[in-house]
């Protein structure tokens, strides 16, 4: 019985593929004929694909620690193996320097290499689709302005059967749809280009997003949090619950985004590399215009776990926690959660802290962590790690009472869950 159900599967799974395969030939994407766009300054046009790399934080994700920028050979991980960013310096033999426009639009805009083959989606195609073919030609531009550097591209560690290019095509039929951005002629500038930014190049869904099983983000469930896959850090929801950024200031969502630090938050974990080597250098316009946009996305009801515990158990750990907290943390964070204005953050009120999954608060009593250095947060202050003087269970007991005081609700954490990231550290 287990292997005829094994032989059907087999049967639909290559079913599957080849309607993907005949689907992705027969309906031709007809964006793909966009000729490249005619420049008169091309200086000009350089400059802005600096800026706009600086916006899709290319460099980040194609730089190797210690290596080369835009070399690429940084990996990626995934629940499904290591893929390798590529080099996207212009060298002839291991670069893109035999590329012209119309092969990197057709990476940028519909996930295939220059010899035809689906690249995988950790390249975040799905969202660079939205990519005007101006700015993906001012991207390229000043990619082949970069100086060579000769370094061959790591073949990616995926497991089977996820080394197999030929399910990309199933893939892509269910979680990709080639088209550029659309303005909505109902909105104002701002909006529109707050869209564009978010959508497009900033690729915010990317981590922003629940994910499937397999590894896909749909279009409803986009910008609702999500855990970042392999980094095991939550990243919040943009459009939904109690930390919606529509109850934010416009300029508090700005300086946030900025400079990593408002009078109450700072940005910690994979943000704060997000924030120090792309956002800080975005203009002031498309910041604005950015929260212009994050601030318009429809709040939804967040669905709060279940609690596991009776209620005079959860108070037990409370009390507890509030024990802990006077003594480690009050310090910084104050007797009342306030915290300091732009140095350490509140903690009553913050969304961050409430949230479900609890990943972000445990990782940071347990590592701790620091908010990044930019121009207008030159020498943050940090979060020191209590890990290794703290046991799970003080720590859930700590991270409970934060959870719940001042105004806070949210579900108690255990000793098991904070186990599960002891072992996981930095990025």
């Amino acid at each position: 019985m287990k292997l005829f159900i094994l032989r059907v599967g087999c049967v639909l799974l290559l079913l599957l593929l080849a309607l993907s395969a005949w689907l992705f030939v027969t309906h031709r994407n007809p964006d793909l004929d966009q000729p490249a766009v005619p420049v008169a300054d091309v200086q000009q046009q350089i400059r802005q694909g600096a800026y706009l790399a600086r916006i899709g934080n290319c460099m980040s994700c194609h730089t190797a620690r210690g290596g080369a920028h835009y070399a690429g050979g940084r990996a990626i991980p995934t629940p499904f193996g290591n893929i390798y960013a590529s080099n996207l310096t212009p060298d002839h033999e291991t670069g893109i320097g035999n590329w012209n426009e119309d092969d990197f639009w057709r990476a940028m805009h519909d996930g295939r290499s220059k010899d035809g083959r689906l690249l995988y989606p950790a390249f975040p195609y799905p969202n660079y689709t939205h990519v005007s073919r101006a700015d993906s030609d001012a991207l390229f531009a000043y990619l082949q302005t970069l100086p060579p550097v000769s370094q061959e591209n790591r073949t990616h560690e995926l497991r089977a059967p996820y080394n197999n290019r030929l399910l990309l095509y199933a893939w892509r039929a269910l979680y990709f749809r080639p088209g550029t951005f659309v303005a909505d002629d109902k909105q104002s500038f701002a909006w529109n280009r707050g869209a564009y930014l978010t959508q497009g190049l900033g690729h915010c869904a990317a981590c922003h997003s629940p994910r499937t099983m397999w590894g896909g983000v749909t279009e409803k469930a986009a910008l609702s949090g999500g855990l970042i896959p392999s980094l095991n850090w939550y990243a919040p929801a943009l459009n939904s619950g109690d930390a919606s950024l529509g109850q934010w200031e416009t300029e508090d969502i700005v300086a946030f985004l900025q400079h990593g630090v408002t009078d109450t938050r700072s940005v910690t974990g994979p943000m704060a590399e997000v924030v120090a080597n792309s956002l800080q250098h975005m203009k002031q316009d498309d910041l604005t215009s950015i929260a212009t946009y994050l601030k318009s996305l429809p709040a939804t009801k967040s669905v709060s776990p279940s609690e596991r515990l009776r209620p005079d158990e959860k108070q037990a750990i409370i009390a507890s926690g509030a024990r802990l907290y006077e003594h480690h943390c009050a310090s910084c964070h104050q007797s009342s959660g306030v915290g300091v204005a732009s140095i350490y953050p509140a903690l009553a009120g913050n969304g961050a802290v409430t949230a479900d999954p609890a990943v972000n608060p445990i990782r940071l009593v347990l590592h701790g962590g620091f908010a990044p250095s930019t121009q207008g947060n030159p020498r943050p202050y940090g979060m020191p790690p209590f890990g290794q003087n703290m046991t799970d269970e003080e720590i859930a007991a700590v991270v409970t009472y934060i959870r719940n005081a001042w105004g806070n609700q949210a579900s108690a954490v255990s000793a098991h869950d904070v186990n599960q990231h002891r072992s996981q550290e930095g990025l």
